[in-house]
This record gives C-alpha cells, structure tokens and sequence, in this order.
C-alpha cells in the first residue's frame, strides 16, 4: 500500500481508516481442520489488536465444522453487542460432492446472517483443493478478515 499511512487500506480509489479503538467483535470459529483455523484466528487476533481493537471486546467461540458456523453467528448478531463479526474455518476438498455442499452452505449461511441481521461479517472460510493451499493463505486470510471487519464496522457506522 504505497503512499497510505498506517491503519489505511486502499481499495479502488478509495482510503479507509481502519480505527478498532471502540469496536466489539465477535469471532465464530470453526475446529474441523483445526491447526489451520487457529492460525487464521491467532493472524486475525493479532491484527485486530495492531489495529486498536481492545481483547477485552472481542467474544471467540468455537463450533465443529463450517456448517455450524452461521447458526453461531446469527445468534451473536442477535444479541446486538457487536458491531462487526468473523467467521473463520477450513474445508478441503475432498473425494466427494461434500466439499461443494459445506463450501457452498457455510458460505451462504454467512452471508444470509449479515443480510438478515444488518451486521458486517468478515468471511475467513477457507475453500482450498489442498492442505498446502490453506498453508500458503492462513495468515493473509487471517489479516485480510481483521481489516475488512474493521472497515466494515466503521463504514456501517458512517452510512446508517
């Protein structure tokens, strides 16, 4: 990000601030593939904290897999003490038609949840053909869904 200050991001032609100092932030994250989804967690964590999110305001749960995750979600959103919510696992494809109905399901419950509720949910699923796919985004995915839970707060903020 050449030419942006710290606790920018640039996107197109436009510059955020990505200001965490009041935000709560809940984080849904699920255990299948578990060494990979705590490293996206632990990324993710710390970012937020770079970013002026206070621990103290950051709510982490766990579920099984990435099917249960935006059931977790919507009931954090429903409690309307977050300003912004994560949603983090890993699903690899395997031999079956299973990846396509997790990949697919978990990434609509995400989004059906934010829709339904008005709440910014920053999307770290992982969809990778391999294990060294995941390996090689972990920690970008990780940064990536702090950044955009940050700037999606704020704006939500800005714009209602």
């Amino acid at each position: 990000m050449q030419g942006a200050d710290p606790g920018t991001t640039i996107f197109g032609n436009t510059v955020a601030e990505l200001e965490g100092d009041s935000l709560r932030i809940g984080i849904v994250q699920a255990r299948f593939n578990a060494a990979i989804t705590d490293r996206i967690a632990q990324a993710c964590l710390a970012e937020l904290e770079e970013l002026g999110v206070a621990a103290k305001y950051i709510e982490h749960v766990s579920v099984p897999g990435a099917l249960e995750v935006p059931i977790a979600l919507q009931a954090m959103a429903r409690r309307q003490d977050f300003d912004a919510l994560v949603a983090i696992g890993c699903v690899i494809r395997g031999e079956t038609y299973h990846f396509e109905l997790v990949a697919n399901e978990s990434g609509a419950g995400v989004t059906r949840v934010s829709l339904d509720h008005e709440t910014p949910i920053a999307n770290a699923i992982l969809t990778v053909d391999t294990e060294a796919q995941a390996w090689a985004r972990v920690d970008e995915k990780g940064r990536d869904a702090a950044r955009v839970v940050v700037e999606m707060a704020n704006l939500m903020e800005e714009i209602s």
